[in-house]
């Protein structure tokens, strides 16, 4: 993903208007409409700003891998995770080792049919 991308899905996730968001972080509209379009980029204040505004890692924005996280999958999994009330976590987690869980039985019940031939 682009730089462009995560930003927009950012800003469409929060149900922000860039116009909002650029008024919160003391720039020109235009400036982060370059942003979102992709055809500027911002210097390292204002990536550290965004960063923080939307409670992300710079590399997370520049879709950077530490080697920590498989993909970026992996890393939005977390970012959602870390955004969740305790109570919500506690959900998620719950609903996570269920679909582990039905998956388990559905691989189960795929190995006992094939065994049946």
């Amino acid at each position: 993903m682009t730089f462009s991308d995560i930003l927009r899905l950012l800003i469409e996730e929060r149900g922000l208007t860039q116009k909002q968001l650029a008024k919160d972080l003391h720039i020109a509209v235009s400036t982060l409409g370059g942003y979102v379009q992709g055809t500027s980029e911002p210097d390292f204040d204002t990536l550290k700003r965004l960063a923080q505004y939307f409670e992300v890692s710079a590399d997370y924005l520049l879709d950077f891998r530490t080697g920590k996280a498989k993909s970026h999958k992996e890393d939005d999994l977390l970012r959602v995770f870390r955004a969740l009330t305790p109570l919500q976590q506690e959900v998620f987690l719950e609903q996570g080792k269920a679909f582990i869980r039905v998956g388990a039985k559905n691989s189960d019940a795929l190995d006992t049919s094939s065994e049946q031939k």
